[in-house]
């Protein structure tokens, strides 16, 4: 033990192997981008609006985020991903509707776009969403 300790303290006390050990030990500290996994956890409202084609527009439906996959949070098959940066893409389904979107979150709020065939008919819109 007592040479782990002397050898240990003869690196840190030479300049060059201080810097060494100062880079060493900042890269075994998590970084903020990882910090923030998770950081998107919990319920989102994502409210959809129609801007191309007849689907209707302004319905919401519940997403769930945890660590970085996205889930339904009620209602329709729902899968994706969400990575450090917030950006999102999703895939749902219900009955013979499907759409794919993708987009941005950050804080408790995010937006982007959407495509799909929803009753039969090609849509594509926006949405944005909000963590409850």
């Amino acid at each position: 033990m007592a040479y782990f300790s002397q050898s240990i303290l003869s690196v840190v006390a030479r300049p060059r192997h201080l810097a060494l050990f100062a880079v060493l030990a900042a890269a075994a500290v998590p970084s903020s981008a990882d910090a923030r996994i998770g950081g998107y956890d919990g319920v989102w409202n994502v409210t959809f609006a129609t801007t191309r084609g007849v689907c209707s527009s302004g319905y919401s439906v519940p997403f769930t985020v945890t660590g970085n996959r996205v889930s339904s949070a009620g209602g329709g098959r729902v899968s994706g991903t969400v990575n450090r940066g917030g950006a999102v893409a999703v895939q749902v389904s219900v009955g013979a509707s499907h759409a794919s979107g993708g987009g941005r979150l950050g804080g408790t709020a995010g937006a982007g776009s959407w495509r799909g065939v929803i009753s039969g008919d090609q849509c594509s819109g926006t949405w944005q969403a909000t963590r409850t």
